[in-house]
């Protein structure tokens, strides 16, 4: 093949600082940057943050957006422009900084869908001592468990099955009474997730009660 008929393939090309601006803003600014006169390279600077504002019009529903057009144009420059800019030349090494990450707190949550705080209650039940007001609490934490369980499983859910659970997350530090019930559950209780459900409006989450009520 002819070599001046080779594709010119992006893939082959240098990696775009800022591609939402596309590869001809980076032409423009490296045009910029060869202008001898500082006053030139001003006024082109201008011209194409015009032209970055158009390209990327989501930008003005920033904060500061113009003073953000202009730390792009340096970006796309590789910090590298000396031009008048209405706002201070951005630091490099303050935009390139990779954030330093945030150590998790704590231990692995033990069972996703019943969250932590699920183990801080099992650990305060723990210190209770055996009778009536243990066992009660108990009975509270596992009607709380089901209702978690349903949220995020939508499954029907045995006591034995919370039951099971509140003994292997304790491990072994509570013994369920033998007996103990959690009841029926409610026909009218709603266990959707959190921001799921209800989304119609309130007239149709009514309505929606109203006929179950009927029923």
């Amino acid at each position: 093949m002819n070599e001046s008929a080779k594709m010119d393939y992006n893939t082959e090309r240098e990696t775009l600082a800022m591609p939402e601006y596309g590869r001809n803003v980076l032409k423009m600014v490296e045009e910029l940057r060869a202008m001898p006169s500082r006053e030139k390279r001003s006024e082109q600077a201008r011209a194409v943050i015009k032209t970055m504002e158009i390209l990327n019009p989501q930008v003005r529903q920033q904060e500061d957006w113009e003073h953000k057009l202009w730390d792009h144009l340096y970006m796309i420059a590789g910090y590298d422009l000396d031009i008048d800019s209405p706002y201070p030349a951005p630091v490099k090494e303050v935009f390139e900084t990779k954030p330093v990450s945030i150590p998790m707190k704590g231990s692995p949550i033990k069972a996703m869908h019943y969250g932590r705080n699920i183990e801080k209650i099992i650990n305060l039940i723990c210190e209770q001592p055996e009778g009536e007001i243990k066992t009660v609490l108990i009975k509270n934490l596992a009607i709380y468990m089901r209702q978690q369980y349903l949220i995020w499983n939508k499954d029907n859910v045995s006591d034995e099955t919370i039951f099971a659970d509140i003994e292997k997350l304790s491990e072994g530090r509570i013994e369920v009474p033998e007996g103990l019930e959690l009841g029926k559950v409610s026909a009218d209780v709603n266990f959707s997730r959190p921001g799921i459900g209800n989304q119609g409006g309130g007239k149709n989450s009514n309505r929606k009660y109203r006929n179950r009520k009927k029923r």
